[in-house]
């Protein structure tokens, strides 16, 4: 009986079976590299070469393949409304107090609930930079405006 043969295509169970659990784009390479020893132990190929030849197919396309398929099948990232508010200006429309829970910004269209990132509060009608967002809410601070001599 040829053990080989029966080494490999477990090994090629194993991997395709790992590949389809975790979906990383890792153990596919190596189950083509246990293919490739099962092809060469089948041909009569010695235990050295069918090794040999499984880490070298497997080498070969987890480093050639492996980018350019991340590439195809990874999802792309789309920014969102939310992405582009961050350092955005805008103006105060209600006080902004972190202490009594209120304040208003109006970014471009939009009212935000906003709160001071400092912990400071800001006037009504102060321009503000947008720090960052949480949920529904914007973190501001006010901008220095220079004066025009």
């Amino acid at each position: 009986m040829n053990y080989g043969v029966i080494i490999w295509l477990s090994l090629l169970v194993v991997f395709l079976i790992a590949e389809a659990s975790t979906v990383m784009l890792i153990s596919l390479w190596f189950a083509a590299g246990s293919l490739a020893a099962l092809v060469v132990c089948l041909l009569g190929g010695s235990w050295g070469l069918q090794v040999g030849v499984a880490l070298v197919v497997s080498n070969i396309l987890l480093l050639a393949l492996r980018p350019l398929a991340r590439k195809y099948f990874t999802p792309k990232l789309v920014k969102t409304n939310v992405d582009s508010v961050a350092g955005s200006q805008g103006l105060v429309t209600i006080a902004i107090d972190n202490v009594s829970a209120q304040g208003q910004v109006k970014l471009g269209a939009m009212v935000w609930t906003a709160r001071s990132t400092s912990g400071e509060p800001i006037t009504e009608g102060t321009l503000v930079r947008v720090d960052k967002v949480e949920g529904v809410k914007v973190f501001v601070t006010p901008v220095e405006v220079l004066e025009k001599v």
